[in-house]
C-alpha cells in the first residue's frame, strides 16, 4: 500500500571512482571481454580492490583468450586512478587473479535452457520522472555524472574520481513535490580549501543537477560534512562487487531480491531476470496502465519458466493484476533464453551499466528500456494512453 499524507524519502549515488564500483566495472570489463570473443561464454567474476591491490577470482568458462591484468588496469585507467598521489595507480598496482572453470553441476542445468540458480528478481517503474524511475535515485544519479563530467572535463581541476550523492525527496502522498536535503561528498586534492570545495560543488554540480523548482530556501545542502575528503578510492575504503545493488537498482524503492548483477553473463537470472522485470515494470506504467508498479520473477535451478510471477501495481492499476499477469506471460519471454534473445544479451554492453545505475538509462545499449510492448499490451485490453509522466527537467 502507498505510504499516505506527507514524507520524506532518500536514496542515493556513488561515481565511478568509489571503491565497490570500480570493483564492479572490473568485473564487467572482464565480462565484455569474454562476451567480444566468446557470446556462448560463462562468467562469474567477484573483484576486491584495496591499497596497491586488484584482486580477481570467480568461475569462467570461455573460448576466448584473456590477459586479466590488462583488462583490470585498463579498467582503473579509464575511471581515473592513474597516478600514486591520487591513493590508486592503474600502473603500479598488483593485480592477483584466481579463475576456475564453472562447476559442471551448475552447467549440467544452464547447457538445457535452465536458470542458472534459483532466485528471486524485481523490477520496478513508477511515473514520477520521464524515465519512469523514482525521482531520489534520478536526481542522485544526475550529481554524481555531473561530479564526472566536471572532473573530466577539468571543469574544477582539485576533484578526484571517488564521491557520492543523496537526495532527500519530500512527498505528499505518492507526489514528489520539493527537495529536502542534498548531501554530496567528492574525493579532491589536498590543495583546496573547504570554502572554495563547497561554493564551487554548490554552484557547478548542485545547481546544475537538480532543477531549480525543486529547491528552495528550506532545502539543505551538506556538502563534505566532515571537512576533508583527501583520501579516497580504494586506499580510503576496500571496494568488492556487488555491494552497491540498491545504487544499481532504485534507490530503495520498491523491493529487491538480494543478488548482484556486476560480472555475472546472461545466463545468470540474478542480472538478466532482473532486467526482463525492469522491462515488464516500464511497459506497463508506459502504457498507463498504472502509475507504480513492480514485477517479481523467481526460477529453480536448471528450470526453465520462472516457478512465479507477481505483477503489483500498489493500488494504482487500471487493470485486474491477475490479467495483467496473464497478458505478461504471453507477451515477454520470460525463460533465461528467452530474455536472453529478446533483450539481445550476448554482447559487450555490461561495463557502461557498472557506474550510474543499470536503469532509468536511454543509451541504446539498455534494450530492457525499450518501451517495445506498449502497443500489445494496450491492443490486447482495448484501451489507449500513455503514463502521465511528470516533468522533471
Amino acid at each position: 500500500m502507498a505510504i499516505k499524507g506527507q514524507h520524506l524519502f532518500t536514496s542515493e549515488s556513488v561515481t565511478e571512482g568509489h571503491p565497490d564500483k570500480i570493483a564492479d566495472q572490473i568485473s564487467d570489463s572482464v565480462l565484455d571481454a569474454v562476451m567480444a570473443e566468446d557470446p556462448m561464454g560463462r562468467v562469474a567474476c567477484e573483484t576486491l580492490v584495496t591499497t596497491g591491490l586488484a584482486f580477481v577470482a570467480g568461475e569462467i568458462t570461455t573460448k576466448a583468450s584473456l590477459d586479466y591484468a590488462s583488462i583490470v588496469r585498463g579498467t582503473i585507467r579509464e575511471v581515473g586512478y592513474t597516478r600514486a598521489k591520487y591513493g590508486f595507480d592503474c600502473e603500479t598496482c598488483a593485480v592477483i587473479c584466481s579463475i576456475d572453470r564453472q562447476s559442471p553441476d551448475i552447467a549440467m542445468g544452464v547447457n538445457t535452457g535452465g536458470a542458472g540458480d534459483q532466485g528471486l528478481m524485481f523490477g520496478y517503474a513508477c511515473n514520477e520522472t520521464p524515465e519512469l524511475m523514482p525521482l531520489p535515485i534520478t536526481l542522485a544519479h544526475r550529481l554524481t555524472r555531473r561530479l564526472s563530467q566536471a572532473r573530466r572535463e577539468n571543469l574544477l581541476r582539485w576533484l578526484r574520481p571517488d564521491g557520492k550523492s543523496q537526495v532527500t525527496v519530500q512527498y505528499e502522498g505518492s507526489r514528489p513535490v520539493r527537495v529536502d536535503t542534498v548531501v554530496v561528498s567528492t574525493q579532491h586534492s589536498p590543495d583546496v580549501s573547504s570554502e572554495q570545495l563547497r561554493a564551487e560543488v554548490e554552484a557547478r554540480i548542485i545547481r546544475e543537477a537538480v532543477p531549480a523548482h525543486l529547491m528552495d530556501s528550506k532545502t539543505k545542502i551538506y556538502i563534505n560534512p566532515t571537512g576533508r575528503f583527501a583520501t579516497g578510492g580504494p586506499q580510503g575504503d576496500c571496494g568488492v562487487t556487488g555491494r552497491k545493488i540498491i545504487v544499481d537498482t532504485y534507490g530503495g524503492v520498491g523491493s529487491h531480491g538480494g543478488g548482484a548483477f556486476s560480472g555475472k553473463d546472461p545466463t545468470k537470472v540474478d542480472r538478466s531476470a532482473s532486467y526482463m522485470a525492469r522491462h515488464i515494470a516500464k511497459n506497463i506504467v508506459a502504457a498507463g496502465l498504472a502509475d507504480r508498479c513492480e514485477v517479481q520473477l523467481a526460477y529453480a535451478i536448471g528450470i526453465a519458466d520462472p516457478v512465479s510471477v507477481l505483477i503489483d501495481t500498489k493500488e494504482t492499476g487500471s487493470v485486474d493484476e491477475a490479467k495483467l499477469e496473464e497478458l505478461v506471460r504471453a507477451h515477454f519471454r520470460l525463460t533465461p533464453l528467452g530474455i536472453i534473445e529478446s533483450l539481445n544479451l550476448r554482447r559487450p554492453i555490461f561495463r557502461k551499466t557498472a557506474a550510474f545505475g543499470h536503469f532509468g538509462r536511454n543509451e541504446p545499449e539498455f534494450t530492457w528500456e525499450a518501451t517495445d510492448k506498449v502497443a500489445a499490451l494496450q491492443s490486447a485490453l482495448g484501451v489507449r494512453g500513455d503514463a502521465k509522466v511528470a516533468a522533471i527537467k
